[in-house]
């Protein structure tokens, strides 16, 4: 593997309680809901919330698609959790929550990814930085959205 992103960082404010929002994250099942890149979600094993939940991610990116495994490693109650991808790209993700203001919720999402030689490595990441940018800014557009009713 070689580095192909450095840390791609988006963040949003949600006009909702953080607790409302959290309970909205938590459900990893509703994310192929507001994610355009996720296609489909599939758990491996029971637990569906926690470090150490596992599920499978199929991914669609423009012509691309591919299926991640991935693994929750960081997980506090309101505030945060944090993935590890395991697979063609692997890496690690985070979502964390701070209260803003009253009914006002920040959101921040960051990713770090390593591509394989044969999607580009290094270049591959220089590329797809922008796009998996465009692409989790849009997400958070919908979750968002979803979130405030509008």
């Amino acid at each position: 593997m070689t580095r192909a992103t450095r840390a791609v960082i988006v963040s949003t404010v949600i006009e909702r309680e953080l607790a409302e929002v959290w309970t909205e994250v938590r459900d990893i099942a509703s994310h192929v809901e507001w994610m355009q890149d996720a296609v489909e979600i599939e758990f491996i094993g029971e637990r569906r919330e926690g470090v150490g939940v596992r599920f499978r991610c199929r991914t669609k990116v423009g012509p691309f698609s591919l299926t991640d495994v991935m693994e929750v490693v960081s997980w506090v109650e309101n505030h945060q959790m944090g993935v590890r991808h395991v697979g063609l790209v692997e890496g690690t993700g985070e979502f964390t929550l701070r209260e803003f203001a009253t009914n006002r919720t920040e959101f921040q999402w960051q990713e770090d990814l390593l591509f394989p030689w044969y999607l580009g490595g290094s270049i591959g990441g220089f590329v797809a930085r922008p796009i998996l940018r465009k692409i989790w800014r849009g997400n958070l557009r919908r979750l968002k959205a979803r979130l405030e009713g509008s």
